[in-house]
């Protein structure tokens, strides 16, 4: 058989889609080809934004027609049979009505309440979503902003690429292999500038290869530091950096 060619596996290692094997040779290639970190990062990113591609936005008028149906439409809570025997014996007293009639209130609020609250976190959803879209359309773009520049080094046992673009003031950290931080911590990405670092971002630790748009702009920053972190991240570094890269100009 053909062995196949690593350059040709970007596209299906960036959507999880190669074996094992195929998977540990090509991180190895991975960590000596700045062209296919970038078409990783750069697919990475495009099958993010195509699985948001359908979300739906709900319409704001959504909420008011949920709320005004609640008091129109008669809802059949759970378990109704209960309440049926109730209806055929009514003559039995007024308690029972009294109870039939609390019971079919409460069964009807407790069904719009719940009404209500999926609305709600349907709607944190499609907020989450549009950020979600916003980050990976920023990270893509500053991959392929036509003015990018590129600085790789070896970073914790791996590879780490720091890609900026000037146009765009913002950068993206693409790593690859990274040793996994130590139980309980974090690789935290810094800009360095003057001897100050100033806070850009957490990244996974529970991922050896990842593309993390950094938090902030440039602003002319030096150089862009990592460092080992309790999980949640630091203030202000609380270790000395694992990796130190310049900026690319």
């Amino acid at each position: 058989m053909t062995p196949t060619d690593p350059h040709a596996l970007t596209g299906a290692y960036a959507v999880h889609a190669v074996s094992g094997e195929e998977r540990a040779a090509f991180e190895r290639h991975l960590a000596d080809c700045d062209a296919c970190k970038q078409e990783v990062a750069e697919f990475t990113a495009t099958a993010g934004r195509l699985a948001l591609a359908s979300t739906v936005r709900t319409r704001p008028v959504m909420r008011e027609q949920v709320l005004r149906r609640i008091t129109t439409v008669r809802q059949v809570p759970p378990g109704a049979a209960p309440l049926e025997r109730v209806r055929r014996g009514a003559q039995r007293g007024r308690g029972s009505a009294r109870w039939a009639l609390a019971a079919s209130v409460a069964a009807a609020a407790a069904f719009g309440g719940t009404t209500v609250w999926q609305y709600e976190r349907a709607q944190d959803a499609s907020r989450a979503a549009a950020q979600a879209q916003r980050h990976v359309e920023d990270l893509a773009g500053v991959l392929a902003a036509p003015d990018a520049k590129s600085r790789a080094a070896k970073v914790a046992g791996g590879a780490g690429t720091l890609v900026v673009s000037a146009s765009r003031d913002r950068a993206v950290f693409v790593a690859s292999g990274m040793t996994a931080p130590p139980r309980g911590k974090v690789y935290q990405l810094w800009f360095a500038d003057g001897g100050k670092m100033r806070a850009a971002g957490l990244m996974d630790p529970a991922r050896d290869s990842q593309a993390v748009l950094m938090q902030g702009a440039v602003d002319g920053a030096s150089e862009v530091g990592i460092t080992v972190e309790p999980a949640g991240g630091s203030k202000q570094p609380t270790s000395t950096p694992v990796a130190l890269l310049g900026v690319p100009t």
